[in-house]
């Protein structure tokens, strides 16, 4: 299950990534290229949704069919691994999160550039029209 963890923690990298590109100043040049980049980038990206949902539901399952180990009926390496197991879902759910967190901001910031120029070019050509 390591393989699944890696390709969503790239995905949310590649979308941070995608997010700072667009959102620094002084990067006009680039921005127009990336623009096009990431809105065919996109529809792909929107698979992350449902792997995340799955993802999730994979560390739902996982709790709910987790033995317990509460008080002195488990060893000290039981309890370990049952700490162990609760930290890696806590941080997978925590990787689910940003994922879809990044998705959400690239969509959103991605919208608002593209409406943002739309509105630059209305202005230059009613500038020219005057």
């Amino acid at each position: 299950m390591a393989l699944e963890w890696v390709v969503l923690g790239y995905a949310a990298g590649a979308e941070a990534i995608m997010v700072l590109l667009l959102t620094l100043p002084g990067l006009d040049r680039l921005r127009k290229g990336l623009i096009a980049v990431t809105r065919n980038l996109l529809k792909p990206f929107l698979s992350v949704v449902p792997f995340c949902l799955f993802l999730l539901m994979d560390i739902y399952w996982k709790y709910e069919t987790r033995p317990s180990c509460e008080g002195a009926s488990c060893t000290p390496t039981e309890h370990l691994r049952h700490q162990k197991s609760i930290m890696k879902s806590q941080r997978n759910a925590l990787l689910i999160a940003a994922a879809l967190v990044f998705y959400w901001l690239l969509y959103s910031i991605t919208h608002l550039v593209v409406r943002l120029e739309q509105l630059n070019q209305r202005v230059e050509k009613l500038k020219n029209q005057d």
